[in-house]
């Protein structure tokens, strides 16, 4: 199953927590750190995610979760046929999770990604153009560089 993915970027994750809480219908978030919370909802089915991480408030980017490999190429050759640039990454830490994905930007500079989640991890993780040798900054790790 494929499932929609928004990240927002919040100034407050205690009110935006409890804005977006009941939005979903008191549904309790799936992942809760003290920078960042996920809902994984089933209806709607949308991977939810908000952080406070000094990134300007508002949409961060969008995408598209799924749940194997095969669906992951398929939507990779949805970011080829698209004609635009994409960089893939391959167990990357990032929201609290292992994933391998790829990354684009719509035409109007919407970051927009596809991923499957390996496992969980301990850290937040890491910006798509850091090493991971590097601190994290201070913008979601998510956001691939323009």
């Amino acid at each position: 199953m494929k499932r929609m993915h928004i990240h927002v970027a919040v100034e407050n994750l205690s009110d935006s927590i409890r804005f977006y809480s009941a939005m979903f219908g008191n549904a309790e978030p799936t992942v809760l750190k003290t920078d960042y919370c996920k809902w994984e909802l089933t209806d709607p089915a949308v991977n939810f995610a908000i952080s406070q991480r000094g990134a300007k408030p508002g949409i961060d980017h969008v995408g598209i979760q799924v749940e194997t490999d095969a669906e992951l190429a398929e939507m990779n050759a949805r970011f080829a046929t698209a004609q635009l640039p994409v960089a893939a990454q391959t167990g990357t830490t990032c929201c609290y999770a292992r994933s391998d994905k790829a990354w684009t930007i719509d035409p109007q500079g919407v970051a927009w990604e596809t991923f499957r989640t390996l496992e969980t991890a301990p850290v937040y993780g890491h910006s798509r153009d850091q090493s991971q040798s590097h601190p994290q900054s201070s913008a979601a790790c998510c956001t691939p560089a323009n």
